[in-house]
């Protein structure tokens, strides 16, 4: 099947061809002619399957005739993060610039005065996250009386961010006899419970079991311990053939400070997460995208839906708290039908949250060899499938602190029956010589960007 063949205007076939797409993916070829139909739809499929064509192609079609009023847009899509929201925006500019639309974004960190007077303009589009949304509405800044389509996006992490009800309440302030599009990734009940309020007879579309993780991605478990996750990670990153990568943390200090350490060990890299302002995150994706920084540290929030061609390598550097974030963030890497790896480093805290997650895929993921720290000063490292395990002489690595150490270097009480020790000629060495060196460790800095915050743009689309 060919876009041609699903009713798109030539215009749209035009832009379409321009980008180098001739066919659609499954969520697309499923979904487009069901919004062309204006029936209320629920998409479920896998991250990096094309969700955001499949519902931004029907829309500028679908609007291309009819004028916007001021402050009464004629179409709203949400989104939850400022990243995502940006992207849907990247989206219409690329494939609705032979169409005479008209967009505006509201996130929140740019100046909202910009935003205000792009919607005093009137806009066909208009693209928001839930917070800066309700915020301008409340101002009395914004009317949704006018709007005949809503999308939701990434409608599973809108649950995880706590916007459910600031969603709920939005589509109260709509009219009724609208269009709604949902998209997900995944389908818990209080989603469900949602779409059965706000949506009328939706048509169900699911293209992957819900929570599958894309076949095109190998996935490995690394066991290592929590002192020695740099360490394993900077191997890994010389050994494997990573073009770029992003690396996901659990908490923004840990994405700050490996950052840090893997800039001061001499790789190419930046960091996304949620205290950056926008010009910076917005700058950091730009680098990433552009080839100037090979691997991008992240939160879930602040890369969650990211669409980033040819990534080769995801490094769950923390083992997600949620699985559903497993499947998202392995995700980044897989796209479009290319090939990838993820490697999730798994501490023995993490041993729970790796089950929920190998329950949740229905799959059990290869797990590479162990991490063994050795007393005489090697340190043992997985190595890639089908080969011997690589050694690092822990003197080329950073020091451990003496506490580490000295863990280390003591004998695992399960393999240590008594204190008596076997008869040997040589005489038993004395206690002074069985103390463990003394070494110091390093703490890491931050480096995050302060940069100004971005006024707000209105696109007009057309050539």
């Amino acid at each position: 099947m060919r876009f041609a063949d699903i009713g798109l205007s030539d215009e749209l076939l035009r832009a379409l061809s321009e980008a180098g797409y001739d066919a659609p993916t499954p969520i697309q070829a499923a979904a487009i002619p069901q919004v062309q139909m204006m029936r209320d739809i629920i998409a479920i499929a896998q991250t990096g399957t094309g969700k955001t064509a499949s519902f931004v192609l029907p829309m500028i079609d679908v609007l291309a005739n009819g004028r916007a009023r001021a402050r009464m847009p004629r179409s709203l899509i949400l989104e939850p993060t400022r990243e995502l929201a940006a992207q849907v925006a990247e989206n219409f500019e690329k494939y609705g610039k032979y169409h005479k639309l008209s967009m505006a974004l509201l996130i929140g960190g740019v100046q909202m005065g910009d935003q205000v007077k792009a919607l005093e303009k009137g806009v066909d589009v208009l693209i928001a996250t839930p917070g800066r949304l309700m915020d301008l509405f409340e101002r009395g800044k914004i009317l949704l009386t006018g709007c005949e389509m809503l999308v939701i996006d990434e409608a599973d992490r809108m649950l995880d961010m706590g916007f459910i009800p600031d969603i709920e309440h939005i589509c109260t302030k709509l009219p009724t006899t609208r269009q709604t599009l949902l998209f997900s990734a995944t389908m818990p009940p209080p989603i469900k419970k949602l779409a059965d309020k706000f949506l009328s007879n939706p048509k169900y579309i699911e293209v992957a079991r819900p929570a599958t993780a894309n076949v095109n991605i190998e996935q490995f478990l690394v066991n290592v311990t929590q002192m020695k996750k740099r360490e394993v990670l900077r191997d890994l990153l010389r050994t494997e053939t990573v073009s770029n990568a992003i690396i996901f943390c659990n908490r923004k200090t840990t994405v700050r400070e490996l950052n840090t350490s893997l800039q001061r060990h001499g790789f190419r890299s930046g960091e996304i997460h949620g205290d950056i302002d926008q010009a910076s995150r917005q700058k950091q994706l730009e680098a990433f995208k552009n080839g100037d920084i090979d691997l991008l540290v992240a939160s879930d929030v602040a890369a969650r839906g990211l669409d980033v061609k040819g990534v080769s390598h995801v490094f769950n550097f923390d083992a997600p708290w949620h699985p559903d974030d497993y499947v998202h963030r392995i995700g980044r890497t897989g796209r479009a039908g290319a090939k990838g790896k993820a490697f999730t480093f798994v501490t023995k805290a993490d041993q729970e949250a790796i089950e929920s997650i190998e329950k949740l895929i229905g799959n059990k993921i290869e797990r590479l060899g162990e991490i063994e720290v050795q007393v005489d000063g090697e340190e043992r490292v997985p190595a890639k499938r089908g080969r011997r395990t690589s050694s690092v002489k822990a003197k080329e690595a950073r020091p451990e602190p003496p506490e580490a150490v000295a863990e280390t270097s003591q004998p695992k009480p399960v393999r240590e029956k008594t204190v008596a020790k076997p008869a040997r000629e040589k005489p038993e060495p004395k206690p002074e010589s069985a103390k463990p060196a003394q070494s110091g460790g390093a703490a890491t800095g931050d480096d995050g960007w302060n940069g100004p915050m971005p006024g707000f743009l209105s696109v007009g689309f057309g050539t």
